[in-house]
C-alpha cells in the first residue's frame, strides 16, 4: 500500500518545514516539497503538524498489583494509546521472586502477543538477582531483544531488591550491553513512615503523600547514580518527580556521568494539593506521589536543561470499585493513575501551547529520546527515510475537553476530568497503515508487533 501526506508542517526533534511525505509499505520512502506519486490514498495535511508517533517507554498493562491487576490490558491500552498519538509503548515485565526472568516473560507474552493494537517491547523487572537471573541476562539481550532491567529501590519483600543484588547485577547488565533503570526511592524509611502513620490513625489518601517525603526519593536517587558510577552501568530513573532527586542527577554531571531521566506528564501537571479532598484523592494515589508547585518547576526547567530527557505516563489505571480496596487504609490503595491517552495531547497544550517547551524539544522528549535511549531509533522515533511510517496529524487549534466519558482508556474516571485543551490528534498512522481517523480506531486487535531493540549505546 501507498500513501502520500500533503503540504504538512513536518516537526522532528531537531527539523520544521513544510513537505510531502510518500509512506510505501510499513515505511517512510520519500520526503520532498510537492512530490508527484501515484499512492492509492492522499491525505491533505495543511494547517496540520505532522510528528513522530510517540513512544510511551513507562506503562503497566494487566499488571498483577496488590491482589489485583491494571484495568487497561494490552488491547485497551494500546487502543487507547494510539487514539492519543503513541503508537509505541514499553511495557514492564514482573520477575515473582523465586522464579526465572524466562517465566515471567513467558506470562506477559501470554497476555500481549495477538492482543496489543498498537506496537510495544518491554522492560525485564528484576526483582530477585540470583546466579540463575544473571545467566538469563545475556539471552535477554541478545535473543529476546529486551535491553532494559527495571529495579526497585521499594516495595520490600515483594519487588525490591537490595544494594547488593543492584551492583552485581549492574555489573553483568554493563557487559551485556543492556541499561538499569530504577524506582528510586528509599523503600525502609516509607515503610516506616507508613507504619507509624497508620499506627496513629492516619489512615486517608494525604498521608499515602505523606509518608513518602522528597527526602525518600532524592537519598534513593543519589544512590543509584552512585552506584551505576561505579559499576560504569548506563543507568535510567524513572518517574522522577521533584527537585531534590534531580539535584542528585546534576551533582552526577559534575563528575561527567550521564544519568538518563523521565518523569511523567502528571508531575509536570499536577501537585500535591489533589490530597485534600478525601477520598476521592485515591484518583492520584501513585508512587512516588504528586508534589509541589516547586518541584512543577524544576522538572519544566530540567526539560530545558536536557536534564530530563524522556516524558512518559507511568500509565497503571484501576477502576473506582479497586481503588476502595483501601478506603480505610491508604496503603491498600492501587498505586497508579490513567493517561497513556492524554500524554501528548496534554504536553502540547500545556508544554508547548503556554511557551514551556518548544515543538522541537516536544518530540524530543515524547518520541525520539525514547527510541534513542531504548534502541529502537532510527526505525522509530522519527520521520525520515526508511524509518517505520509511524506517523501523527495533529491540529494544534481544535479545542477538547478530557473526560471519561469520552476517553478510550479502559477506567471509569478521569485524573484530567474537565481539562480544556488545544490541540488535537487527528489522524495516526502506525507501521505505514491509518490506525485513527477522525476519533475511529482502524486497526484490528493484535495488529501491533513486538519490538526487538538494540543494545544501549550510551548516548542520545
Amino acid at each position: 500500500m501507498s500513501l502520500l501526506i500533503k503540504n504538512g508542517r513536518i516537526i522532528t526533534a531537531t527539523d520544521d518545514y513544510l513537505a510531502d511525505i510518500l509512506v510505501e509499505g510499513e515505511q517512510v520512502a520519500a520526503i520532498g516539497k510537492e512530490l508527484i506519486a501515484d499512492a492509492e490514498e492522499i491525505i491533505d495535511a495543511a494547517g496540520m503538524l505532522v510528528m513522530p508517533g510517540g513512544i510511551d517507554p513507562h506503562v503497566h498493562l494487566d499488571m498483577p498489583f496488590m491482589g489485583t491487576f491494571s484495568s487497561d490490558t494490552h488491547e485497551t491500552g494500546t487502543r487507547a494509546a494510539l487514539f492519543g498519538g503513541t503508537t509505541t509503548v514499553i511495557d514492564f515485565v514482573l520477575q515473582k521472586q523465586g522464579h526465572s526472568l524466562r517465566e515471567a516473560l513467558d506470562e506477559w507474552n501470554s497476555r500481549a502477543r495477538g492482543t496489543a493494537v498498537g506496537d510495544y517491547s518491554f522492560h525485564m523487572a528484576v526483582t530477585d538477582f540470583n546466579p540463575g537471573t544473571k545467566a538469563e541476562i545475556k539471552t535477554m539481550v541478545e535473543q529476546e531483544g529486551i535491553t532494559s532491567f527495571k529495579t526497585f529501590m521499594a516495595y520490600k519483600g515483594a519487588l525490591m531488591i537490595d544494594d547488593r543484588q543492584m551492583t552485581a547485577l549492574m555489573q553483568e547488565v554493563k557487559q551485556q550491553g543492556g541499561m538499569v533503570t530504577v524506582h528510586a526511592t528509599n523503600g525502609d524509611v516509607i515503610d516506616y513512615l507508613v507504619a507509624k502513620n497508620l499506627a496513629d490513625g492516619n489512615t486517608s489518601p494525604l498521608y499515602h503523600y505523606l509518608s513518602q517525603p522528597e527526602v525518600t526519593e532524592a537519598e534513593a536517587s543519589a544512590r543509584f547514580t552512585d552506584l551505576a558510577n561505579y559499576t560504569g552501568c548506563p543507568g535510567y530513573i524513572v518517574h522522577l518527580t521533584c527537585e531534590g532527586a534531580l539535584n542528585a542527577v546534576r551533582n552526577a554531571t559534575r563528575r561527567n556521568q550521564k544519568v538518563y531521566v523521565e518523569t511523567c506528564i502528571q508531575y509536570l501537571l499536577l501537585d500535591a494539593s489533589k490530597y485534600d479532598m478525601g477520598f476521592e484523592s485515591a484518583k492520584w494515589v501513585m508512587s512516588p506521589p504528586l508534589r509541589e508547585l516547586k518541584d512543577q518547576e524544576t522538572l519544566w526547567a530540567g526539560i530545558n536543561q536536557g536534564l530530563v530527557n524522556i516524558v512518559a505516563t507511568d500509565h497503571c489505571p484501576f477502576m473506582w470499585k479497586q481503588k476502595l480496596m483501601g478506603e480505610n487504609n491508604f496503603s491498600k490503595i492501587p498505586n497508579g493513575h490513567p493517561a497513556i491517552e492524554n500524554r501528548m495531547e496534554l504536553l502540547f497544550s500545556e508544554g508547548v501551547n503556554k511557551n514551556r517547551i518548544t515543538l522541537n524539544k516536544y518530540v524530543e522528549v515524547a518520541c525520539t529520546n525514547p527510541a534513542k535511549i531504548f534502541g529502537m531509533f532510527p526505525r522509530k522515533g522519527t520521520i525520515a527515510i526508511g524509518s517505520d511510517a509511524d506517523i501523527i496529524i495533529l491540529d494544534p487549534k481544535q479545542k477538547h475537553t478530557i473526560s471519561a466519558a469520552t476517553h478510550h482508556m479502559h477506567v471509569d474516571y478521569s485524573a484530567y476530568e474537565g481539562w480544556e485543551l488545544t490541540g488535537k490528534v487527528k489522524t495516526v498512522l502506525l507501521r505505514g497503515k491509518v490506525a485513527i481517523d477522525n476519533n475511529e480506531c482502524l486497526v484490528p486487535k493484535g495488529y501491533g508487533q513486538f519490538i526487538k531493540r538494540n543494545k544501549v549505546s550510551g548516548k542520545i
